[in-house]
């Protein structure tokens, strides 16, 4: 399958301002997303997807690719859709969502979620990591669970699978799976996942795909290893995404004087 991976970047975050555009290692947090995930080699094209010339500009000083989109999209996966479905994408068969604050999103998730798609079980894609179970009570931690096949069955803030009985901890907690905010899609299940109205189960939860899964779109759930990548929303993760990035890169640099 021809596969073309779209960045979403907006710049109405309220919780940090200006998001794609504030610094990560001297550069925008855009332009680390975009080095990212090219270099994986994961697809045959990668495309930033904004509304703001500001971010366009800033990304393609770097190099990277740019479609620029309308500025009135509820979601990433409505500005992946108008992306894929411009006369410049048309030719791409699969497509994934990679969210433009996940700078050290890792390339087995990435390819793993395309790979739900691209093996022809399913029609959407995303991946998770095995979880420490103290996620279970942080709201701000997505949990789901899927069936024997790899099928989401559910997302969500709460916990689960519920603890009912203590007896039962090691089994549950066997089963705990932390959400990594990667999509992929096949042409027809992006269109049908952005032509569906808002479900209440959404609503609620404040996840997009359960949209998706509410309609009976069957996305598969790539586990992969234990993820440290992390969504930057507030001026707290921007400050310790730098040191993370200080720390990985100062030890990339000695390693190499040996």
């Amino acid at each position: 399958m021809s596969t073309l991976i779209v960045i979403p970047a907006r710049l109405g975050a309220t919780r940090l301002p200006r998001k794609p555009l504030r610094l990560l290692g001297g550069e925008p947090l855009i332009v680390r997303v975009w080095e990212r995930v090219v270099g994986m080699e994961i697809a045959d094209d990668v495309v930033v997807a904004t509304d703001s010339p500001d971010v366009a500009d800033a990304a393609r000083a770097a190099g990277a690719r740019v479609a620029m989109t309308r500025e009135d999209h509820p979601s990433g996966t409505d500005r992946v859709a108008e992306v894929a479905n411009s006369p410049e994408f048309r030719g791409y068969d699969a497509f994934v969502n990679v969210q433009g604050d996940e700078p050290f999103i890792g390339a087995d998730a990435v390819g793993g979620a395309l790979e739900q798609v691209a093996s022809g079980r399913f029609a959407l894609g995303t991946a998770a990591c095995r979880g420490d179970p103290a996620v279970l009570t942080n709201p701000d931690v997505v949990k789901v669970v899927a069936d024997r096949h790899g099928r989401a069955l559910y997302f969500s803030r709460a916990a689960i699978p519920f603890l009912r009985d203590g007896a039962d901890r090691a089994t549950r907690d066997a089963l705990v799976r932390q959400h990594i905010g990667v999509y992929a899609y096949t042409r027809d299940a992006l269109n049908r996942w952005v032509s569906l109205p808002p479900h209440p189960l959404e609503v609620s939860e404040r996840l997009e795909q359960l949209r998706a899964l509410a309609d009976g779109l069957a996305m598969g759930v790539a586990v992969v290893a234990a993820s440290e990548a992390r969504g930057i929303d507030t001026e707290e993760d921007l400050m310790a995404a730098n040191v993370r990035w200080s720390s990985v890169h100062l030890t990339h640099k000695v390693a190499g004087t040996h």
